[in-house]
């Protein structure tokens, strides 16, 4: 139904008695009298009687003129009389009135004459009190005006819910002419709302219940400005007029864009804060260098980006210097994280964690890095997927992905440009702009330290971890009546290199010296330490001295040796005479495994580590041919959640039982002793006394 058709149905219920009547003639109080041609009151209505006081039968049949105007105007009541009843027109206008109890009042006339069907002339006048006229006529002007300038959106609503005033303001915030809305329903006249339904049902309820509904807060698009959102306030209030009866709804619009996008931005800034502390304390937990690139990733995801990468150049991961601003070559990456907010298409467009993959100069992400600026696409289009995407492929993958919107950000530490962080917007209807510029520049300027840090680590621990192994034994030398064999084991990727060392040194006199120890600490350092003090053990061997003349030696070179302090032990097997001298520097017990019995933890002088000042003392166990000696360092035994008694205790238990090779026995106490997150390293001796020829006996 249309605006044309909304008075024709109102018409056709007024014929049937459906429309009520208006409450406003009843607050004016109308009065109708009837006069006939000799100026005699005829008719006379209840209102009369309450307007003028003279009852019915006290008007009726009496002359107006002398009835309800002073003396004084009586001549001119008449001549206005005549001038209506002879045709000159209408007269309107106020003229005071004799009530019946004296006094004067001014009423407010409509005059008009009458003929019936026999040509009879009569005259109507119809009045009422010239002061609520005025009150009334200045409430409507007053309200009429208020509408009408009012800085709030205001329209009323019949109780069909059809529009019947819409004030300028509301014309404007709807962006519609007052026109589009009249007759019509909200759902058509705003159709461009999302909500016009639950409007329309809120606008129901309060006509139902008479209860207001005051600052709904709603949001969406006006008919003129599709692109941006707009936020109202909307209160809605049932009118009644004076008679109590239901004329429809009253609504107000306050238009709070401005206030609504203030608050968005607040919320926005804090949750970005939020990010950024979320930031700090998760990435860099470790000095790992995949695990701070996936930190880094799983932050920005979903909240920044749906889809984000991390890489660092191939040439900082292998400590070259990185490309130069200047240039304009390709980049060559090593992929460290992917993180989704959701399973996509655009995941296998990056490159797998691990892989090393080549990035032509016109991509945006070399871009990025050879300049050591952000490079933005706020809306991706399809020729923008050749310069994102590693290949054709990948780019078909981003394709299909549907990527709105793409963000490369460089990783900066310490002046030099380690990689990456690559951030896009699939499913996120939002372009990247520059406040994600900001914010992403943060994070990768808090993680690109985290990230140096971590890559400095692990050159510090490989070049630790290639020191110790160029220190240490490859193979085990041969030994006149004693069969050894020995392991190391560094500890997890995330530690540091530790101290430990081992050794078996051959002698003159037949007899072998074995020795393992650990420097108290870790890192590079303890590596450059651990290997001094493996040299000076190997020159002092040359000496054929006591083991605890060894470990005195040995305790003065440590204390040369800037902050260190290690553990020992030195033993000195003799074929000959079947027997082992060992001295202990504060190490763990050796085991001793004879066949026959338990093995067992042998009970000797622990001494003081070395570096503190002894003394030491030597113990000389006897070793039958087949005899086991078993030396360790802590990182076999040592955890944080079980006891070191239980755990020597296990390792008997491990090593009870006959049959096992040397090497054997070695893999059975790392297999089930030690585990991957292990982090401290370990070394392990174990040597056989080997049954001697009779020559060679003493």
């Amino acid at each position: 139904m249309d605006a044309a058709d909304a008075p024709r149905a109102d018409a056709d219920r007024a014929v049937a008695g459906l429309v009520p009547p208006s409450g406003l003639l009843d607050v004016l109080n109308v009065a109708a009298v009837v006069l006939d041609a000799k100026g005699r009151i005829a008719l006379w209505s209840p209102q009369a009687e309450q307007l003028f006081g003279w009852t019915a039968q006290e008007a009726l049949g009496q002359p107006a003129a002398r009835l309800l105007t002073s003396h004084e105007h009586v001549d001119l009541v008449l001549e206005l009389f005549a001038r209506v009843m002879g045709g000159a027109g209408d007269w309107a206008g106020a003229f005071p009135v004799r009530r019946k109890d004296g006094s004067s009042t001014l009423v407010e006339f409509r005059n008009m004459r009458l003929l019936d069907e026999r040509g009879d002339r009569y005259a109507l006048g119809i009045a009422t009190d010239r002061t609520r006229l005025r009150h009334l006529e200045r409430d409507l002007a007053l309200s009429a005006r208020l509408v009408a300038q009012s800085p709030i959106g205001l329209a009323v609503l019949d109780t069909d819910l059809r529009y019947v005033l819409v004030n300028p303001m509301l014309e404007r915030i709807n962006g519609l002419p007052a026109a589009a809305h009249i007759g019509r329903r909200v759902r058509d006249a705003l159709s461009f709302l999302d909500d016009a339904e639950a409007v329309e049902a809120a606008m129901r309820q309060v006509l139902a219940t008479g209860t207001p509904l005051l600052e709904q807060f709603t949001a969406g698009h006006t008919h003129s400005d599709q692109r941006a959102e707009h936020a109202w306030s909307v209160s809605y209030y049932r009118l009644e007029d004076a008679a109590g009866r239901v004329l429809g709804v009253a609504t107000s619009v306050v238009d709070v864009t401005q206030s609504h996008q203030a608050a968005k931005e607040i919320g926005h800034s804090r949750r970005r804060l939020a990010m950024i502390a979320d930031a700090t304390v998760r990435i860099g937990t470790t000095l790992d260098l995949e695990q701070t690139a996936r930190e880094l990733a799983d932050v920005v995801v979903p909240e920044l980006a749906d889809v984000a990468a991390v890489d660092i150049l191939d040439s900082v991961l292998e400590g070259r210097p990185s490309i130069a601003q200047t240039a304009r070559g390709p980049a060559v990456f090593r992929a460290l994280a992917v993180a989704a907010a959701y399973p996509s298409e655009a995941v296998r467009a990056a490159d797998p964690p691990g892989d090393i993959a080549r990035y032509e100069a016109d991509r945006l992400v070399t871009q990025s890095v050879t300049t050591g600026h952000p490079v933005l696409v706020a809306h991706v289009h399809a020729q923008d997927l050749s310069r994102i995407a590693r290949d054709d492929d990948a780019a078909a993958l981003l394709a299909r992905a549907g990527l709105r919107s793409y963000l490369a950000v460089p990783l900066i530490a310490r002046g030099e440009v380690l990689g990456a962080l690559d951030l896009k917007r699939t499913r996120n209807p939002l372009p990247f702009d520059d406040d994600d510029i900001i914010l992403a520049g943060e994070l990768a300027a808090r993680a690109a330290v985290c990230i140096d840090n971590a890559r400095w680590y692990r050159n510090a621990h490989h070049t630790a971890l290639a020191l110790q192994h160029h220190l240490l034994p490859h193979h085990p030398p041969p030994t006149p009546g004693l069969e050894v064999a020995y392991r190391y084991q560094p500890a997890a990727a995330t530690s540091e290199i530790g101290g430990d060392w081992f050794d078996a040194i051959a002698q003159p006199d037949d007899t072998t010296a074995i020795v393992i120890g650990d420097v108290m600490g870790s890192g590079i350092n303890a590596a450059a330490s651990m290997g001094q003090l493996r040299t000076a053990t190997r020159t002092l061997a040359e000496l054929g001295l006591d083991p605890a003349q060894v470990l005195q030696y040995l305790d003065r070179t440590t204390s040369g040796l800037d902050e260190t302090i290690a553990t020992c032990i030195y033993a000195v097997y003799d074929p000959h005479r079947a027997e082992c001298r060992i001295a202990v520097a504060g190490h763990l017990p050796p085991v001793l495994i004879r066949k026959g019995r338990a093995p067992r933890l042998l009970e000797l002088p622990t001494g003081t580590p070395l570096g503190v000042g002894g003394p030491f003392e030597a113990t000389t166990v006897p070793m039958k041919p087949d005899d086991q000696l078993v030396l360790y360092t802590d990182g076999l035994v040592e955890t944080r959640d079980r006891s070191i008694d239980d755990r020597l205790s296990l390792m008997l238990e491990l090593l009870a039982g006959t049959g096992r090779t040397l090497e054997e026995t070695c893999d059975r106490l790392l297999d089930s002793l030690r585990h991957p997150e292990d982090h401290d390293d370990v070394a392990l001796v174990i040597a056989r006394a080997r049954p001697q020829p009779l020559e060679n006996t003493r």
